[in-house]
């Protein structure tokens, strides 16, 4: 049970923070700067890229850890225990 709420936790936090992060370079790419003075349209735009990466991500993790769990592959490796 401890093993599987670390698993858990640990997969969400890497999902959003992997997802928040690819949300804002993605932003950047696109002239949307989160830290440009003010709220002005870029840095709004920018802010929503970080949390709209960051959800993303944390489906991406709980579906991965879904179907690891579904298929018994713990390892992450595809071939079950």
């Amino acid at each position: 049970m401890q093993k599987n709420l670390l698993i858990e936790g640990l997969s969400d936090a890497v999902g959003f923070v992997g997802g928040a992060l690819l949300g804002f370079w993605l932003g950047r790419l696109l002239g949307f700067d989160i830290f440009s003075e003010g709220y002005g349209n870029a840095s709004i735009f920018g802010i929503v890229m970080v949390g709209i990466g960051g959800g993303l991500g944390l489906q991406l993790a709980r579906r991965w850890r879904r179907r690891s769990e579904d298929t018994g592959d713990h390892d992450g490796t595809g071939k079950g225990n």
